[in-house]
């Protein structure tokens, strides 16, 4: 079971971008006019990073804002999600830093979000010296880790990163334990009701919650079984939209693997091959979740024989479950 991070929190950063700011950098979130409103400069930050060694971060961004003082007009935000302890990191902040502070020429702030496992590490400076003269590099950097005893804290709150910080350790703490991470994301999905949120927000942050919390097959169609049943306590039909939201994910993760697969055999025939194959699990996937949710747990024999079947027999099966009985009037080709 392949835990992703980056998806997660490029979705949860960009949607919910003051609240990250208020979590995480509250002194600076205070200082920001939020009226005003802000802009992503993706383009502008690849420019300067194009030719950078990548390493392990979840997320990248350059962020435009103003300043409530209105002093300096807009400034930018730098930010970088860390997944892994790395010896280069500290400098990767100032290479950064110097050159977007070179091609702005204007102040700004570079901060780190350390996500990674190792309690030691925790770099927020660079520097040197030589001959008499002197460098050195602060940068504000948070530790996910230090919330690690406070759980059940965060998930009292009304901030939505509050949430993704649980929920991002939790995935960690329940690496290679299936069920333990089950009654995990159960519990966070239940919060996500319980809080009176918009709908889009609550899909929203479902959508990074089961990016985050992958589970084995058998269990993502037990969850699906359990969110109708929590459906019906609030009285909050989502299910037609998550099975979207894993139709969706289904296909990116197909297309992912045979883009990777392109670069061994050529990119083009493995991007083709991607496409197909990430079309064909989503709709396994969707199958597999109307199933569970209509006739209860899929059979490990089923789930198999759907994971092999091609996206014309998946679609002739799907077609069939309004009417069908049982799980085997569906999949029964006799």
């Amino acid at each position: 079971m392949s835990d992703e991070y980056d998806s997660p929190w490029k979705i949860a950063l960009e949607r919910y971008f003051p609240e990250f700011m208020e979590f995480y950098f509250p002194g600076i979130f205070a200082d920001i006019d939020w009226s005003s409103g802000y802009d992503f400069l993706d383009k502008e930050l690849q420019q300067v990073t194009k030719d950078a060694e990548l390493g392990r971060r979840y997320v990248d961004k350059l962020v435009r804002v103003r300043r409530l003082s209105g002093d300096e007009g807009w400034v930018c935000v730098h930010i970088e999600v860390q997944g892994e302890a790395e010896d280069v990191f500290a400098r990767r902040m100032f290479t950064y830093h110097y050159r977007l502070f070179d091609q702005y020429d204007k102040p700004l702030a570079s901060l780190a979000v350390l996500a990674d496992t190792s309690p030691g590490w925790h770099p927020d400076s660079f520097g040197y010296e030589l001959y008499g003269c002197r460098l050195r590099f602060d940068f504000p950097a948070v530790k996910l880790l230090d919330w690690e005893s406070e759980i059940d804290q965060l998930l009292e709150s009304d901030n939505a990163f509050a949430l993704v910080t649980a929920a991002h350790l939790l995935t960690k703490k329940t690496q290679g334990k299936p069920e333990e991470r089950y009654a995990a994301k159960i519990r966070l999905i239940r919060i996500l009701f319980a809080r009176g949120w918009d709908r889009q927000r609550i899909l929203d942050l479902f959508k990074v919650l089961d990016w985050l919390m992958s589970l084995p097959e058998d269990l993502e169609s037990k969850i699906f079984n359990d969110i109708r049943q929590i459906e019906e306590e609030y009285q909050m039909p989502y299910v037609t939209s998550i099975e979207r939201i894993a139709l969706k994910k289904g296909m990116q993760e197909g297309i992912e693997k045979g883009m990777q697969q392109g670069m061994q055999q050529g990119m083009q025939q493995g991007m083709q091959q991607g496409m197909q194959q990430g079309m064909q699990k989503g709709e396994a996937q969707l199958l597999l979740r109307q199933l569970a949710l209509k006739f209860g747990s899929v059979p490990e024999d089923k789930q198999r024989l759907i994971e092999s079947a091609d996206s014309q027999k998946l679609r002739q099966w799907s077609e069939r479950i309004l009417t069908a009985q049982s799980m085997d009037e569906v999949l029964n080709d006799s």
